[in-house]
């Protein structure tokens, strides 16, 4: 059996080493759908990409105005009938996400809202990610939305796409996370989205689909390794890599446009009930080329 590494806190220890006890051993070779960036012990934030530039040898790219999640959406994969009842909104905020202000408003299940509580107090505040509201936010907060690509020096290619996202009013780190795509061993294309964590990170695989009224939906609603899902990746003592995936939560991310206004509404599941509820309003920037 593995033994999650010292010299780090106990709270981390503990967590990783129930990863170990509960999921199961997995290696780089079969696994590279899944795999992605660790963080280290001394918080996340934006330390975290300082740290990965220089781990990847890669460079920040500073002369791209436009940046987006996706370099394109036909990065999905979605069949062609499909793609062409996207809205094209929803096409421009994927492609050019940094040209767009975001406020976020949130509504807790009130029987999880103590359980967000101590995960906020635990981990959030200490490692800088994950620092989700713990009010119901009805009116809404401002939110910073920068989107950062590192590339290679050399080729320029970009390898790493990193969504930062921070309270405008504190300052605290919401997210901090490496946006892909990836394959999943049946070949389904799905979104990546890989939030570091101390000697690992918690991924989520999105599946994509279109709406009937041209929204874009991103589901993590599989069964079991090798679906859409939350999984959680760890590195122990010996450089062993594991996995856990926690089939009960789920994330539902619909992104749509009405009347020229796009909203995102994501929804947290736990055992099939709701937890939280965070509906993003999406607003283009008025940019000067």
């Amino acid at each position: 059996m593995g033994i999650a590494r010292k010299n780090q806190s106990i709270q981390d220890w503990i967590t990783q080493q129930w990863v170990i006890l509960f999921g199961q051993r997995i290696d780089n070779k079969n696994y590279q759908w899944l795999l992605g960036p660790f963080g280290g012990t001394n918080g996340i934030g934006t330390k975290f990409i300082e740290q990965l530039a220089k781990d990847e040898s890669l460079v920040l790219d500073s002369q791209r105005k436009n940046r987006g999640l996706l370099d394109s959406i036909l990065n999905l994969g979605l069949p062609e009938t499909e793609l062409k009842r996207l809205s094209p909104e929803v096409i421009d905020f994927y492609e050019n996400t940094s040209n767009y202000d975001l406020q976020l408003k949130a509504r807790w299940n009130s029987i999880f809202k103590s359980f967000g509580l101590l995960v906020r107090m635990i981990f959030s505040r200490r490692i800088e990610q994950l620092n989700v509201p713990i009010q119901n936010l009805e009116e809404g907060s401002g939110l910073t939305n920068e989107i950062i690509k590192l590339h290679d020096s050399k080729t320029n290619e970009v390898k790493r796409t990193i969504w930062l996202r921070t309270f405008k009013s504190t300052g605290q780190v919401v997210y901090s996370g490496v946006y892909e795509t990836c394959s999943l061993p049946n070949k389904q294309i799905c979104i990546k989205a890989i939030f570091p964590l101390p000697n690992g990170n918690a991924t989520i695989i999105l599946s994509p689909k279109i709406g009937e009224k041209g929204e874009l939906i991103l589901d993590s609603s599989g069964q079991k390794i090798g679906d859409s899902g939350f999984y959680f990746l760890l590195r122990d003592s010996k450089g062993q890599l594991w996995t856990k995936f926690i089939r009960s939560f789920k994330d539902k991310l619909v992104v749509s446009c009405e009347n020229d206004r796009i909203t995102a509404i994501q929804t947290l599941t736990l055992w099939n009930l709701k937890v939280l509820e965070f509906k993003y309003e999406i607003k283009k920037l008025h940019t000067i080329e």
